[in-house]
């Protein structure tokens, strides 16, 4: 019986996908549930699974090709996998990689978007590394795994590369080792991901198509601090394990400061201004690939706790390629945390449709004026950038003040005043 194989249905926001790679190959057979083909969108990396035991009898789009929603990619022949053939599975794949290997083509095939990003950022020859995952694929882990070993490998004897001589001026294959005493210019040109083309389309559009201003204040991050130390560890074992952060602490406050500023949390459709009813944030996390902004829905209900809880999921799930498009659709506000790359200050770019996004920085002891006296204090820059269209300049301070007044006093927030 052959079942076809399909792309997902893909939402009105993501026109196409790409075919990134293939984990399986004609003829091949595959399990249940088992992973056989990555498609990538403008947002996140999509995998389409066996949804029977069998064989794959015909693959009808090759990788690197441009796909629709729901269109077909490969044939199945259903049929029960002997347990001989799928014990023999990972060795077949380790052979195959073993053969490109010796044929001098990478097993590129065995690669996850992860690790392959981790293989064009270091040079990286993958027939060169073991992998552990199913069928021999190579995981983000391998990759470390063997970077570390080769870190902690003896050094290439130099007098071994002296006798080579000096490649022809014709020769135009850029050698992937960086420039050496000789002072050869390396360039390597790659073409870029669709994911990070859309990330550059949207903040273009974002400068060309909204009227973008940004406003800063400061806050004193003492209270907040206090607060932290004195509870974290109670908090973590009330809530399983989940790290009591600041970021709660922002988006809680976030949550606030929209219900008095229903502008900032609004978004604009033509000639019409859309007022939400609800606070669905969004929150910036980067990832190998890009900058990405998973969504929580009505973080104006959630706990404290929830708040953290989702955003540590969010942010692993957006490094393991987890992250569905329903994730990062819809949003009515952002903010995005610079601080924890030691940004001190920074004007972030709107997310359209949204007319608001909140920047956080690092925390830097800095002497203030508190009482007449000069005291020492934990201060954090706060930066919103706003849709002058919509929101005018005291719309926007007001805003940003009152994100300022619920953290220097975070009891505010529980209190809602």
């Amino acid at each position: 019986m052959a079942i076809e194989i399909k792309a997902p249905a893909f939402p009105e926001s993501v026109a196409d996908g790409e075919v990134a790679a293939w984990h399986k190959s004609e003829g091949e057979s595959v399990s249940r549930d088992e992973l056989i083909v990555e498609i990538e969108t403008d947002k996140v990396v999509l995998e389409v699974v066996a949804p029977a035991d069998g064989t794959i009898s015909k693959i009808h789009v090759q990788q690197g090709e441009t796909i629709q929603s729901e269109q077909l990619l490969a044939t199945l022949e259903k049929g029960k996998v002997e347990k001989a053939e799928q014990e023999a599975a990972p060795e077949k794949a380790a052979s195959k990689a073993q053969k490109q290997s010796e044929d001098g083509a990478p097993a590129t095939d065995l690669l996850g978007p992860a690790a392959r990003q981790l293989v064009e950022k270091h040079k990286l020859d993958p027939s060169a590394i073991k992998g552990s995952g199913k069928g021999g694929r190579i995981l983000k882990e391998d990759i470390l795994a063997y970077m570390k070993s080769q870190e902690a490998a003896p050094k290439a004897e130099p007098a071994a590369a002296e006798p080579a001589p000096a490649k022809p001026e014709a020769e135009s294959v850029a050698p992937v080792v960086p420039m050496g005493p000789s002072g050869e210019r390396i360039e390597r040109r790659v073409p870029m991901t669709r994911m990070r083309a859309k990330i550059a389309e949207r903040l273009l559009d974002a400068s060309q198509q909204t009227a973008m201003l940004s406003t800063f204040n400061e806050v004193n991050m003492a209270p907040v601090m206090a607060l932290r130390n004195k509870y974290k560890e109670q908090f973590e074992k009330t809530h399983n394990g989940t790290r009591l952060g600041f970021m709660g602490f922002f988006v809680k406050a976030a949550c606030e400061a929209l219900k008095r500023f229903p502008a900032v949390n609004a978004s604009i459709d033509g000639n019409d201004i859309v007022y939400h009813g609800y606070q669905d944030i969004g929150v910036a996390v980067s990832t190998k690939g890009g900058l990405v902004v998973p969504v929580m829905r009505d973080a104006d209900f959630m706990s404290l706790a929830d708040v953290e809880a989702a955003i540590r999921d969010m942010g692993q799930r957006a490094k393991d390629n987890k992250l569905t498009i329903e994730d990062m659709t819809g949003g009515t506000f952002t903010v995005t945390n610079g601080g924890v790359f030691g940004s001190l200050l920074s004007t972030p770019i709107l997310n359209p449709p949204q007319t608001g996004i909140l920047g956080m920085h690092k925390i830097q002891d800095r002497p203030m004026a508190v009482n007449g006296e000069v005291v020492i204090l934990p201060m954090m820059y706060l930066a919103l950038t706003y849709d002058h269209r919509l929101i005018d300049g005291k719309t926007a301070v007001q805003f940003l003040v009152a994100i300022k007044d619920l953290i220097e006093d975070p009891a505010r927030i529980l209190l809602q005043l």
